[in-house]
């Protein structure tokens, strides 16, 4: 699997897809999927894959490049820093996830969801998510 094959946007969504970009990259590099040295796709690769508009990609690698997590090398495509050889810890990895879990508990709380209903729902869906 190519590292494009990684990413996928959601163009429904109210968060920037620039700002999704930088979330995948982040949550790939945490949980091992790309480690230290590996490199990303250009952004016009990128772009073209996913129909974006290459100022979105790039804004995105620019603001990841700024956080540490990639490393730009001239004329070369970006590599995650050395920094990242393996994954975070699991609590770090976890801590990615909690502005996700932030707005599906405010979600189920606006739908007037119990705790018991929302976390049945988040647990078939996890089991759906490994059972391809």
């Amino acid at each position: 699997m190519s590292s494009i094959d990684l990413f996928s946007i959601a163009t429904g969504s109210s968060e920037p897809i620039y700002r999704q970009l930088i979330e995948q990259v982040r949550r790939f590099v945490a949980g091992g999927q790309l480690r230290a040295g590996d490199e990303l796709p250009s952004v016009r690769e990128l772009s073209q894959a996913l129909a974006l508009n290459p100022m979105t990609v790039s804004k995105a690698f620019s603001q990841l490049e700024a956080q540490g997590v990639l490393e730009r090398r001239r004329g070369l495509a970006m590599v995650v820093a050395p920094q990242h050889a393996r994954a975070q810890p699991a609590a770090e990895r976890a801590e990615l996830l909690r502005p996700t879990l932030e707005r599906a508990a405010a979600e189920a709380s606006q739908l007037e969801l119990s705790a018991a209903q929302a976390l049945a729902l988040f647990k078939t869906i996890l089991r759906e998510g490994n059972n391809p």
